[in-house]
């Protein structure tokens, strides 16, 4: 009798303890879920590898199986940590620290066991074979701080300029007389988000305190136009309306005005 009510007592307390478990692993479960989407929502302005997919596709895709940032020959990329408030065990990279020196053979690519990294964005046809691409990179736009760059004051920087792989394409001198002197001319760097790749070279080589040039997620830094905004002067663009009901094309004659006539058409300033 009594080795029956002790057997009781062990299974009731093997029971107890196996209820414990259970509900601490599923408090574990559910914080460990909870800082992932934690992390996942404080991560805006994330840049990722080259051929990355958009950020929930690639986050859906991404194993975390670390192989991209194995293959990248000048450790840009790295894991994101727990507590880096980034997706854990994903990569990323810091161009401020160390950028992407855009490799001619896109070396992190390849090694996506699942298409996370999409070869094909980062490929061109060359002589009918596909070929890596470096200038179809797309890890961000760079973005100029007016205000906090030195070559908008008028002290003569070509730093980014001269540090961007595709000069005077994704980014280019704009000269502009300085009214404040009189006699200097500034030479302000303008970015070309149809040509920057985001490898963020020219946040590396930026010379002030806090980079005045920034790279940041395309999806983040440039507007969406919308598809009822047509480039009459862009055959291409002008072509999506081929077949639309309703669409008259006009013509309007060159104006021959100056701008400062043109804005004041049809004012009577008397």
């Amino acid at each position: 009798m009594e080795e029956k009510k002790s057997s009781q007592i062990s299974e009731r307390r093997r029971f107890l303890i196996q209820m414990a478990q259970n509900v601490a692993i599923a408090g574990v479960g559910g914080l460990l879920w909870s800082a992932y989407v934690d992390e996942a929502k404080a991560a805006p302005l994330i840049l990722r590898p080259p051929g990355a997919r958009r950020e929930d596709e690639f986050i859906s895709l991404c194993i975390k199986c670390g192989l991209c940032v194995e293959a990248c020959p000048y450790d840009t990329l790295l894991l994101a940590k727990p507590g880096d408030n980034l997706p854990t065990g994903t990569p990323y990279f810091i161009p401020r620290d160390i950028p992407c020196y855009m490799c001619e053979d896109i070396p992190c690519v390849p090694p996506c066991p699942t298409g996370a990294l999409n070869e094909d964005s980062v490929m061109s046809i060359k002589d009918g074979e596909k070929v890596f691409d470096i200038t179809k990179m797309r890890m961000g736009v760079a973005i100029v701080d007016m205000k906090s760059c030195i070559a908008y004051w008028g002290i003569q920087c070509d730093a980014c300029y001269r540090a961007c792989p595709i000069l005077d394409k994704a980014i280019y001198l704009e000269y502009r007389k300085n009214e404040r002197t009189g006699k200097h001319a500034f030479l302000l760097p303008v970015v070309d988000p149809d040509h920057c790749t985001g490898c963020g070279l020219c946040e590396h080589a930026c010379v002030t305190e806090k980079a005045a040039i920034r790279v940041l997620p395309r999806e983040v830094a440039l507007g969406e136009v919308g598809k009822h905004y047509v480039k009459g002067w862009d055959k291409s663009d002008e072509a999506r309306l081929k077949g639309s009901a309703g669409i008259e094309t006009t013509t309007t004659e060159r104006s021959k005005k100056s701008a400062i006539e043109s804005l004041n058409e049809g004012i009577d300033f008397e």
